[in-house]
Protein backbone atom coordinates (compact mmCIF):
# COMPACT_ATOMS: atom_id res chain seq x y z
CA UNK A 1 0.00 0.00 0.00
CA UNK A 2 1.38 3.02 -0.94
CA UNK A 3 2.62 5.67 1.53
CA UNK A 4 0.37 8.82 2.21
CA UNK A 5 2.87 11.85 1.79
CA UNK A 6 2.55 15.60 1.78
CA UNK A 7 3.00 17.20 -1.40
CA UNK A 8 2.47 21.18 -2.78
CA UNK A 9 -0.45 21.63 -4.81
CA UNK A 10 0.68 23.19 -7.60
CA UNK A 11 -0.46 27.25 -8.57
CA UNK A 12 -2.99 27.55 -10.95
CA UNK A 13 -2.05 29.92 -13.87
CA UNK A 14 -4.74 30.73 -16.57
CA UNK A 15 -3.24 32.63 -19.70
CA UNK A 16 -5.87 33.86 -22.39
CA UNK A 17 -3.84 34.16 -25.90
CA UNK A 18 -0.93 31.92 -27.23
CA UNK A 19 0.71 34.65 -29.02
CA UNK A 20 3.95 36.00 -28.49
CA UNK A 21 2.61 37.78 -25.24
CA UNK A 22 1.12 34.34 -23.61
CA UNK A 23 3.55 32.67 -24.51
CA UNK A 24 6.59 34.58 -23.10
CA UNK A 25 4.49 34.70 -19.80
CA UNK A 26 3.59 30.88 -20.32
CA UNK A 27 7.71 29.65 -21.01
CA UNK A 28 9.12 32.21 -18.45
CA UNK A 29 7.06 31.53 -15.90
CA UNK A 30 7.81 27.45 -16.40
CA UNK A 31 11.59 28.34 -16.23
CA UNK A 32 11.33 30.70 -12.69
CA UNK A 33 9.04 27.39 -10.94
CA UNK A 34 11.54 25.04 -11.98
CA UNK A 35 13.95 27.13 -10.02
CA UNK A 36 16.17 28.09 -13.54
CA UNK A 37 16.82 31.42 -14.91
CA UNK A 38 14.14 32.88 -17.43
CA UNK A 39 15.01 31.79 -20.95
CA UNK A 40 14.57 35.33 -21.95
CA UNK A 41 18.16 36.41 -19.62
CA UNK A 42 20.54 33.80 -22.24
CA UNK A 43 21.70 32.68 -18.27
CA UNK A 44 22.59 29.19 -17.48
CA UNK A 45 22.58 28.05 -13.87
CA UNK A 46 21.63 24.90 -11.74
CA UNK A 47 18.17 24.66 -10.49
CA UNK A 48 17.66 26.56 -7.24
CA UNK A 49 15.06 24.54 -4.78
CA UNK A 50 13.98 27.38 -3.30
CA UNK A 51 12.80 29.12 -6.13
CA UNK A 52 10.93 25.84 -7.52
CA UNK A 53 6.76 26.42 -7.47
CA UNK A 54 4.80 22.96 -8.74
CA UNK A 55 3.00 24.90 -11.55
CA UNK A 56 0.01 24.18 -13.49
CA UNK A 57 -0.90 26.79 -17.07
CA UNK A 58 -3.40 26.51 -19.04
CA UNK A 59 -3.32 28.80 -22.16
CA UNK A 60 -6.86 29.26 -24.28
CA UNK A 61 -6.76 30.57 -28.20
CA UNK A 62 -9.25 30.56 -30.79
CA UNK A 63 -6.08 29.15 -33.38
CA UNK A 64 -4.61 25.69 -33.32
CA UNK A 65 -0.95 26.98 -33.07
CA UNK A 66 1.56 29.53 -32.44
CA UNK A 67 1.02 31.99 -35.57
CA UNK A 68 3.60 34.22 -36.51
CA UNK A 69 2.28 37.62 -36.74
CA UNK A 70 4.79 39.68 -38.06
CA UNK A 71 5.28 37.53 -41.13
CA UNK A 72 2.09 37.93 -42.56
CA UNK A 73 2.85 39.85 -45.73
CA UNK A 74 5.48 37.39 -46.44
CA UNK A 75 2.88 34.67 -45.82
CA UNK A 76 0.14 35.86 -48.18
CA UNK A 77 3.33 36.60 -50.91
CA UNK A 78 4.74 32.61 -50.49
CA UNK A 79 3.14 29.47 -50.10
CA UNK A 80 6.49 27.69 -48.74
CA UNK A 81 6.48 30.69 -46.26
CA UNK A 82 3.10 30.25 -45.31
CA UNK A 83 3.53 26.91 -44.11
CA UNK A 84 6.22 27.74 -42.08
CA UNK A 85 5.04 30.87 -40.20
CA UNK A 86 1.72 28.53 -38.09
CA UNK A 87 3.17 25.63 -36.31
CA UNK A 88 0.60 23.78 -34.54
CA UNK A 89 0.99 24.35 -30.35
CA UNK A 90 1.62 20.32 -30.36
CA UNK A 91 4.64 20.69 -32.86
CA UNK A 92 6.26 23.30 -30.61
CA UNK A 93 8.63 20.66 -28.49
CA UNK A 94 8.62 23.83 -25.76
CA UNK A 95 5.20 22.76 -24.98
CA UNK A 96 5.32 19.28 -24.51
CA UNK A 97 5.23 19.43 -20.90
CA UNK A 98 2.82 18.13 -18.33
CA UNK A 99 2.80 21.42 -17.00
CA UNK A 100 0.37 23.25 -19.78
CA UNK A 101 -2.53 22.64 -21.27
CA UNK A 102 -4.21 23.74 -23.88
CA UNK A 103 -7.40 24.65 -24.35
CA UNK A 104 -8.57 26.06 -28.25
CA UNK A 105 -11.60 28.70 -27.93
CA UNK A 106 -12.89 31.29 -26.65
CA UNK A 107 -12.83 33.03 -23.23
CA UNK A 108 -16.00 34.96 -22.76
CA UNK A 109 -15.97 36.14 -19.74
CA UNK A 110 -14.03 36.34 -15.99
CA UNK A 111 -15.40 36.39 -12.48
CA UNK A 112 -12.54 37.71 -10.54
CA UNK A 113 -14.13 37.22 -7.31
CA UNK A 114 -14.65 33.35 -7.63
CA UNK A 115 -11.46 33.51 -9.79
CA UNK A 116 -12.98 31.28 -12.65
CA UNK A 117 -13.04 31.90 -16.93
CA UNK A 118 -15.78 31.13 -18.98
CA UNK A 119 -14.57 29.71 -22.52
CA UNK A 120 -16.77 28.47 -25.60
CA UNK A 121 -15.43 25.32 -26.45
CA UNK A 122 -14.33 25.44 -30.03
CA UNK A 123 -16.42 22.83 -31.83
CA UNK A 124 -18.76 22.18 -29.41
CA UNK A 125 -21.46 24.03 -28.24
CA UNK A 126 -20.85 23.98 -24.86
CA UNK A 127 -18.96 26.51 -22.61
CA UNK A 128 -16.51 25.64 -19.43
CA UNK A 129 -15.22 27.04 -16.14
CA UNK A 130 -11.81 27.11 -15.91
CA UNK A 131 -10.41 27.93 -12.10
CA UNK A 132 -7.29 29.67 -11.81
CA UNK A 133 -5.23 31.09 -9.17
CA UNK A 134 -3.50 34.01 -11.20
CA UNK A 135 -4.97 35.08 -14.67
CA UNK A 136 -3.14 36.92 -17.54
CA UNK A 137 -4.71 38.37 -20.32
CA UNK A 138 -2.97 38.42 -23.30
CA UNK A 139 -5.51 38.08 -26.57
CA UNK A 140 -3.97 41.17 -28.32
CA UNK A 141 -5.54 43.00 -31.01
CA UNK A 142 -8.23 41.51 -33.40
CA UNK A 143 -6.83 42.60 -36.80
CA UNK A 144 -8.32 42.74 -40.11
CA UNK A 145 -7.23 41.38 -42.98
CA UNK A 146 -5.02 41.51 -44.57
CA UNK A 147 -2.87 42.72 -41.38
CA UNK A 148 -3.58 39.07 -40.19
CA UNK A 149 -5.24 35.84 -41.31
CA UNK A 150 -8.98 35.88 -40.55
CA UNK A 151 -9.31 31.65 -40.24
CA UNK A 152 -8.17 29.79 -37.06
CA UNK A 153 -6.67 26.87 -38.07
CA UNK A 154 -3.88 26.01 -40.08
CA UNK A 155 -5.68 24.22 -42.63
CA UNK A 156 -8.07 27.05 -43.36
CA UNK A 157 -5.22 29.32 -43.34
CA UNK A 158 -2.82 27.40 -45.70
CA UNK A 159 -6.31 27.77 -48.11
CA UNK A 160 -6.61 31.74 -47.31
CA UNK A 161 -3.34 32.49 -48.42
CA UNK A 162 -2.84 30.02 -51.15
CA UNK A 163 -6.17 31.57 -52.73
CA UNK A 164 -5.19 35.52 -51.95
CA UNK A 165 -1.27 34.24 -53.95
CA UNK A 166 -2.56 32.62 -56.95
CA UNK A 167 -4.95 35.77 -57.23
CA UNK A 168 -1.68 38.01 -57.07
CA UNK A 169 0.65 36.02 -59.57
CA UNK A 170 -2.46 35.59 -61.95
CA UNK A 171 -3.09 39.69 -62.08
CA UNK A 172 -2.22 40.80 -64.95
CA UNK A 173 -3.68 44.46 -64.44
CA UNK A 174 -1.37 44.52 -61.27
CA UNK A 175 -1.49 44.98 -57.72
CA UNK A 176 -2.69 48.22 -55.64
CA UNK A 177 -2.42 47.97 -52.05
CA UNK A 178 -4.07 50.74 -50.36
CA UNK A 179 -2.88 52.22 -46.86
CA UNK A 180 0.81 52.97 -46.52
CA UNK A 181 1.37 52.09 -42.76
CA UNK A 182 4.00 49.50 -41.85
CA UNK A 183 1.47 46.68 -42.82
CA UNK A 184 0.78 48.13 -46.43
CA UNK A 185 4.14 48.86 -46.78
CA UNK A 186 5.71 45.52 -46.51
CA UNK A 187 2.60 43.57 -48.17
CA UNK A 188 3.36 45.72 -51.08
CA UNK A 189 7.39 45.14 -50.85
CA UNK A 190 7.09 41.17 -50.16
CA UNK A 191 4.56 40.63 -53.49
CA UNK A 192 6.72 42.53 -55.40
CA UNK A 193 10.41 40.76 -54.37
CA UNK A 194 8.34 37.47 -54.68
CA UNK A 195 6.52 38.20 -57.97
CA UNK A 196 8.47 40.66 -59.73
CA UNK A 197 7.02 40.60 -63.05
CA UNK A 198 3.54 42.12 -61.14
CA UNK A 199 3.11 45.71 -61.08
CA UNK A 200 2.54 46.94 -57.34
CA UNK A 201 1.42 50.01 -56.77
CA UNK A 202 0.95 51.57 -53.25
CA UNK A 203 -1.96 54.45 -52.80
CA UNK A 204 -1.92 56.61 -49.28
CA UNK A 205 -4.17 59.36 -48.80
CA UNK A 206 -1.24 61.61 -46.96
CA UNK A 207 1.76 63.02 -48.21
CA UNK A 208 3.58 60.91 -45.97
CA UNK A 209 4.14 57.23 -45.57
CA UNK A 210 3.44 55.70 -41.80
CA UNK A 211 1.47 58.75 -41.04
CA UNK A 212 -0.31 57.94 -38.32
CA UNK A 213 3.13 56.99 -36.43
CA UNK A 214 4.84 59.18 -33.75
CA UNK A 215 8.15 59.06 -36.26
CA UNK A 216 10.23 61.53 -37.31
CA UNK A 217 10.16 62.53 -40.95
CA UNK A 218 13.24 60.83 -41.93
CA UNK A 219 12.17 57.77 -40.82
CA UNK A 220 9.14 58.32 -43.66
CA UNK A 221 11.48 59.42 -46.05
CA UNK A 222 13.84 56.51 -45.62
CA UNK A 223 10.54 54.24 -45.78
CA UNK A 224 9.55 55.86 -49.19
CA UNK A 225 12.69 55.76 -50.92
CA UNK A 226 13.13 51.95 -49.78
CA UNK A 227 9.46 51.25 -51.29
CA UNK A 228 10.95 52.95 -54.91
CA UNK A 229 14.17 50.92 -54.76
CA UNK A 230 12.14 47.80 -54.39
CA UNK A 231 10.16 48.68 -57.60
CA UNK A 232 6.90 49.48 -56.09
CA UNK A 233 5.19 52.15 -57.42
CA UNK A 234 3.49 54.88 -55.14
CA UNK A 235 0.62 57.63 -55.21
CA UNK A 236 0.47 59.60 -52.11
CA UNK A 237 -1.64 62.62 -51.23
CA UNK A 238 -5.01 61.02 -52.76
CA UNK A 239 -7.87 59.25 -51.32
CA UNK A 240 -9.04 55.80 -52.60
CA UNK A 241 -13.06 57.15 -53.39
CA UNK A 242 -13.99 53.97 -54.44
CA UNK A 243 -13.32 50.81 -55.98
CA UNK A 244 -15.03 49.21 -58.96
CA UNK A 245 -15.14 45.66 -59.89
CA UNK A 246 -15.77 44.78 -63.33
CA UNK A 247 -16.62 41.35 -64.00
CA UNK A 248 -14.87 40.89 -66.95
CA UNK A 249 -11.68 43.29 -66.54
CA UNK A 250 -10.27 43.28 -62.82
CA UNK A 251 -11.35 46.24 -60.27
CA UNK A 252 -11.13 50.11 -61.00
CA UNK A 253 -9.89 52.29 -58.08
CA UNK A 254 -11.56 55.67 -57.96
CA UNK A 255 -9.53 58.37 -56.67
CA UNK A 256 -10.10 61.37 -54.93
CA UNK A 257 -8.08 63.58 -57.67
CA UNK A 258 -10.40 62.06 -60.78
CA UNK A 259 -7.72 59.47 -61.34
CA UNK A 260 -8.55 55.84 -62.42
CA UNK A 261 -6.08 53.01 -61.85
CA UNK A 262 -6.86 49.33 -62.60
CA UNK A 263 -5.72 46.60 -60.78
CA UNK A 264 -6.62 42.84 -61.05
CA UNK A 265 -6.56 42.42 -57.01
CA UNK A 266 -6.83 45.31 -54.58
CA UNK A 267 -5.89 44.81 -50.89
CA UNK A 268 -7.18 47.55 -48.08
CA UNK A 269 -4.39 47.27 -45.94
CA UNK A 270 -5.96 50.51 -43.92
CA UNK A 271 -5.36 49.90 -40.24
CA UNK A 272 -8.78 48.58 -38.66
CA UNK A 273 -8.07 46.86 -35.18
CA UNK A 274 -9.58 46.73 -31.72
CA UNK A 275 -8.51 45.46 -28.54
CA UNK A 276 -10.11 41.84 -27.36
CA UNK A 277 -11.58 42.56 -24.15
CA UNK A 278 -15.16 42.22 -24.50
CA UNK A 279 -14.79 39.30 -21.64
CA UNK A 280 -12.81 41.43 -19.14
CA UNK A 281 -14.76 43.78 -16.32
CA UNK A 282 -15.80 47.08 -18.00
CA UNK A 283 -14.37 48.77 -15.31
CA UNK A 284 -11.14 46.87 -16.01
CA UNK A 285 -10.46 48.84 -19.97
CA UNK A 286 -9.55 52.43 -20.75
CA UNK A 287 -12.55 54.22 -22.93
CA UNK A 288 -10.63 52.65 -26.37
CA UNK A 289 -10.93 48.91 -24.62
CA UNK A 290 -7.58 48.34 -23.65
CA UNK A 291 -6.37 46.88 -20.04
CA UNK A 292 -5.19 49.79 -17.69
CA UNK A 293 -2.46 48.22 -15.97
CA UNK A 294 -0.40 49.27 -13.34
CA UNK A 295 3.74 49.58 -14.36
CA UNK A 296 3.95 45.69 -12.82
CA UNK A 297 1.56 44.43 -15.49
CA UNK A 298 -1.45 43.98 -12.67
CA UNK A 299 -4.76 44.87 -13.23
CA UNK A 300 -4.66 48.56 -12.32
CA UNK A 301 -8.49 48.46 -11.12
CA UNK A 302 -10.51 47.97 -7.77
CA UNK A 303 -12.43 44.91 -8.93
CA UNK A 304 -11.95 41.88 -6.76
CA UNK A 305 -8.32 39.43 -6.29
CA UNK A 306 -7.17 42.43 -8.65
CA UNK A 307 -3.85 41.24 -7.11
CA UNK A 308 -4.07 38.39 -9.23
CA UNK A 309 -5.39 39.37 -12.54
CA UNK A 310 -2.80 40.39 -14.87
CA UNK A 311 -2.34 41.61 -18.55
CA UNK A 312 0.24 42.14 -21.20
CA UNK A 313 1.34 42.72 -25.01
CA UNK A 314 -0.68 44.62 -27.59
CA UNK A 315 -3.89 44.30 -24.98
CA UNK A 316 -2.72 47.17 -21.98
CA UNK A 317 -3.20 50.92 -21.71
CA UNK A 318 0.64 51.60 -22.39
CA UNK A 319 2.61 54.14 -24.17
CA UNK A 320 4.64 53.29 -27.04
CA UNK A 321 3.91 51.55 -30.71
CA UNK A 322 2.44 48.03 -30.05
CA UNK A 323 5.16 45.40 -31.41
CA UNK A 324 6.51 42.16 -31.03
CA UNK A 325 9.11 42.77 -28.98
CA UNK A 326 7.23 44.90 -26.61
CA UNK A 327 4.59 42.14 -25.93
CA UNK A 328 7.67 39.33 -25.32
CA UNK A 329 9.40 41.74 -23.32
CA UNK A 330 6.00 42.88 -21.46
CA UNK A 331 5.11 38.78 -20.76
CA UNK A 332 8.46 38.26 -19.10
CA UNK A 333 7.64 40.96 -16.31
CA UNK A 334 4.42 39.52 -16.14
CA UNK A 335 5.99 35.66 -15.64
CA UNK A 336 8.53 37.35 -12.84
CA UNK A 337 6.04 38.88 -11.10
CA UNK A 338 3.41 36.27 -10.65
CA UNK A 339 6.30 34.18 -9.35
CA UNK A 340 7.50 36.65 -7.24
CA UNK A 341 3.62 36.49 -5.79
CA UNK A 342 3.89 32.59 -5.35
CA UNK A 343 6.73 32.92 -3.72
CA UNK A 344 5.70 35.34 -1.28
CA UNK A 345 2.30 32.87 -0.94
CA UNK A 346 4.50 29.80 -0.36
CA UNK A 347 7.49 30.77 0.84
CA UNK A 348 6.67 34.25 2.69
CA UNK A 349 9.10 36.24 1.35
CA UNK A 350 8.66 40.01 0.06
CA UNK A 351 8.13 40.15 -3.58
CA UNK A 352 10.50 42.84 -5.78
CA UNK A 353 8.42 43.60 -8.72
CA UNK A 354 10.17 44.20 -12.39
CA UNK A 355 8.33 47.50 -14.03
CA UNK A 356 7.60 49.09 -17.02
CA UNK A 357 8.96 52.52 -17.67
CA UNK A 358 6.20 55.10 -18.25
CA UNK A 359 7.35 56.68 -21.00
CA UNK A 360 8.32 54.19 -23.76
CA UNK A 361 9.65 56.01 -26.90
CA UNK A 362 8.42 55.05 -30.04
CA UNK A 363 10.48 52.69 -32.18
CA UNK A 364 10.22 50.89 -35.08
CA UNK A 365 12.06 48.17 -37.34
CA UNK A 366 10.05 47.83 -40.85
CA UNK A 367 10.95 45.74 -43.72
CA UNK A 368 10.76 46.72 -47.52
CA UNK A 369 11.97 44.29 -49.71
CA UNK A 370 15.73 43.09 -49.44
CA UNK A 371 15.99 46.05 -47.20
CA UNK A 372 15.01 47.31 -43.81
CA UNK A 373 14.70 50.77 -41.79
CA UNK A 374 15.23 50.89 -38.32
CA UNK A 375 14.23 53.86 -35.76
CA UNK A 376 14.72 53.90 -32.03
CA UNK A 377 16.89 54.38 -28.39
CA UNK A 378 19.05 54.58 -27.85
CA UNK A 379 20.31 57.37 -30.13
CA UNK A 380 17.26 57.46 -31.94
CA UNK A 381 18.84 57.93 -35.41
CA UNK A 382 17.08 56.10 -38.99
CA UNK A 383 19.42 53.26 -40.29
CA UNK A 384 18.49 51.38 -43.29
CA UNK A 385 19.99 48.71 -46.01
CA UNK A 386 20.14 44.83 -46.17
CA UNK A 387 22.25 44.64 -42.89
CA UNK A 388 20.08 46.19 -40.92
CA UNK A 389 17.16 43.72 -42.37
CA UNK A 390 19.72 40.48 -41.25
CA UNK A 391 19.45 42.25 -37.65
CA UNK A 392 16.00 42.49 -37.23
CA UNK A 393 14.03 40.54 -39.30
CA UNK A 394 16.69 37.59 -40.58
CA UNK A 395 15.32 35.84 -43.90
CA UNK A 396 12.14 34.79 -43.06
CA UNK A 397 10.43 38.47 -41.07
CA UNK A 398 11.75 37.39 -37.73
CA UNK A 399 10.00 33.76 -37.53
CA UNK A 400 13.94 32.43 -36.70
CA UNK A 401 14.46 35.45 -34.86
CA UNK A 402 11.23 34.83 -32.42
CA UNK A 403 11.41 31.10 -32.46
CA UNK A 404 15.01 30.73 -31.08
CA UNK A 405 14.74 34.08 -28.88
CA UNK A 406 11.54 31.74 -27.08
CA UNK A 407 13.16 28.71 -27.08
CA UNK A 408 10.62 26.94 -29.20
CA UNK A 409 12.39 24.27 -29.86
CA UNK A 410 14.05 23.01 -27.20
CA UNK A 411 12.52 20.17 -25.28
CA UNK A 412 11.17 21.65 -21.15
CA UNK A 413 13.96 21.39 -18.82
CA UNK A 414 13.15 17.99 -16.44
CA UNK A 415 13.66 18.44 -12.33
CA UNK A 416 12.58 16.55 -9.90
CA UNK A 417 9.89 17.42 -7.67
CA UNK A 418 10.48 19.39 -4.64
CA UNK A 419 8.39 18.07 -1.57
CA UNK A 420 8.04 20.27 1.52
CA UNK A 421 7.57 19.73 5.46
CA UNK A 422 4.48 20.76 6.71
CA UNK A 423 5.57 24.05 9.37
CA UNK A 424 7.13 25.50 5.35
CA UNK A 425 4.36 25.67 3.71
CA UNK A 426 0.71 26.12 4.54
CA UNK A 427 -0.98 25.02 0.88
CA UNK A 428 0.18 21.35 1.36
CA UNK A 429 -2.41 18.80 0.68
CA UNK A 430 -1.97 15.10 1.39
CA UNK A 431 -1.79 12.87 -1.74
CA UNK A 432 -1.33 8.99 -2.09
CA UNK A 433 0.01 9.54 -6.10
CA UNK A 434 -0.18 12.68 -7.53
CA UNK A 435 3.52 14.62 -7.87
CA UNK A 436 3.58 18.11 -8.29
CA UNK A 437 4.44 19.44 -11.60
CA UNK A 438 7.04 21.22 -12.89
CA UNK A 439 8.44 20.37 -15.97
Amino acid sequence: MPVARLVEQPSRVLVSGGSYAGLSVALNLLDLCNGLPSRFTGEKAAPDTSKQVPLEITIVDERDGFYHLIGTPLAFASTEYATKAWTLFQDIPALQTPAFKFVRGSITGVDSEKKFATIAEHGSQRDVQIPYDYFVAATGLRREAPAAPQTLSKKQYIVETTNHIRTAQAATEGVIVVGAGAVGIEIAAELKLLMPDVNVTLIHSRSKLLSSEPLPDEFKDRALQLVHEAGVRTILGVRVVDTIENKTSGSEVLLSDGRRVKADLVINAVSKFHPTTTYLPSTVLDDDGYVKITPSLQFNSDIPNAYYHHATGDIVSWSGIKRCGTAMHQGLYTAANIHQKMLANIRNITPVYKELASDIPPMMGLAVGTQAASYGPPDNSVSSGEDVMQMFFGNDLGFTICWNYMHLGDAPFKVEPTFFAPEEDCRLTQSLASEPICA
